[in-house]
């Protein structure tokens, strides 16, 4: 078992305090974004030696895969660890995106390879053969866009801008009455479609009516029965002003999330996180195709061949108890599935529910992990690689400890 050492990635939007503040270290003064745990090879992990060297965790594992990854996972995901593991502070809303299915992938990726854009390419879509489901554990208040609503609710809501903009005496924007058309169609799918192109080809024209809508509400025009979408907007807009996803978020689902509370995000289901603090585990990937609240690169005709344009439920992800006191949560993807580990001073271990190799990350207190081969001590904020070889694992409290300890293991869903 190693020690490794993690990344942290300072995008714009993330919370300057919440990471640090949940590992119990300084802040680093900048935004922290995200911490990936993992063997991605843009920022992998480093393991720690007991001889103190560091070395990349995807170069350790590409040193012995079946001894760190085990058979199993080496025949179905091939020599690379399949999962990647983050911890996720969204200050402000992150991209509304979409990720492909594997076979999207996989074609992406060999065409824009064929097409000579570069890997680091701010115009490049697919930047590994990889597809990359999805799943968060909020352990604040978690606020998010996921999925589609059906088209009536979101004609409802369109409907009621339309009558707010007529009481202060603005004539009905064409994209409005355009989009509560669309809304009206008999096709779902086509209802969808219809209406997320239009605002997001819309260019100046959406731009134009998102400033009205704001002004119009912020001026005291009525929230309701809408507050919770109209609200959320308001906040969307303050970020990211006159962008088309600021309109595109009332065609989703408003998810508000407790500390506890999981989702799982398939390939084509649209989606943005816009406040909060969770652990984020998905498919070892780093392929986004972005659809606005972003400035980065928006590929239109790629996004809308990639998006599911279905009206779907929240896609939860509820916890499974076992004989062995394990709670797990297992998204229908073989790539990864997470483990809660709580243990009050004294406790009984918990078993690591290992297939395959698995990274753990305390978050209170401190734990032992003990296998047949090794043992490794974690306190508050450390992480670690467990080999596929190490297994079985057993997950203790510290003797002595006087607090209950909290720790997240992701390990592969194959022994599901």
């Amino acid at each position: 078992m190693y020690k490794i050492e993690n990344v942290l990635r300072p995008y714009a939007w993330g919370s300057t305090t919440a990471i640090a503040e949940l590992l119990g270290r300084p802040a680093s003064g900048g935004p922290e974004a995200e911490m990936w745990i993992g063997a991605h090879p843009d920022s992998p992990s480093a393991a720690v030696h007991p001889n103190g060297v560091t070395q990349p965790l995807d170069a350790l594992i590409g040193s012995d895969p079946v001894r760190c990854l085990g058979s199993e996972s080496i025949a179905e995901f091939g020599p690379r660890l399949p999962f990647l593991t983050k911890l996720l502070a969204a200050e402000q809303p992150l991209s509304l995106q979409v990720h492909p299915s594997l076979e999207q992938a996989r074609e992406g990726f060999a065409r824009e390879n064929e097409a000579g854009i570069p890997a680091d390419a701010a115009n490049r879509n697919y930047r590994d053969d990889n597809h990359k489901p999805e799943m968060i554990f909020a352990l604040t208040p978690f606020k998010a866009l996921c999925g589609f609503r059906s088209p009536a609710a979101s004609k409802d809501i369109f409907e009621h801008l339309a009558s707010v903009l007529d009481s202060a005496a603005v004539d009905t924007p064409d994209v409005i009455s355009g989009v509560i058309a669309d809304l009206g169609h008999s096709d779902e799918s086509a209802a969808l479609k219809a209406a997320f192109s239009r605002l997001i080809q819309g260019g100046s024209d959406v731009s134009d009516v998102i400033h009205d809508v704001v002004a119009v509400l912020s001026a005291g025009a009525p929230l309701e029965p809408h507050r919770e979408a109209l609200t959320a907007m308001l906040d969307i807009n303050e970020a990211f002003p006159g962008d088309p996803g600021v309109l595109i978020s009332l065609l989703l689902n408003h998810l508000s999330l407790e500390p506890g509370d999981v989702v799982y995000l398939p390939a084509g289901n649209i989606h943005a996180y816009l406040h909060g603090l969770g652990v984020e585990v998905m498919a070892s990937s780093d392929n986004v195709l972005r659809g606005g609240l972003t400035p980065k690169y928006v590929d239109v005709p790629e996004l809308l061949k990639t998006v599911r344009f279905e009206a779907l439920g929240v896609p939860r992800v509820e916890a499974s108890g076992t004989e062995f006191g394990q709670e797990l949560y297992r998204p229908p993807f073989r790539e990864f599935q997470l483990q809660r580990i709580e243990l009050a001073p004294g406790a009984e271990p918990v078993p690591l529910a290992q297939t395959g190799p698995a990274v753990v990350v305390v978050v209170s207190g401190s734990v032992m992990l003990d296998s047949p081969k090794s043992d490794l001590r974690l306190e508050r904020g450390a992480a670690a690689f467990i080999p596929d070889i190490e297994a079985p694992v057993n997950v203790h409290p510290v003797q002595g400890a006087t607090d209950v300890s909290v720790a997240f293991a992701v390990t592969t869903g194959l022994g599901n």
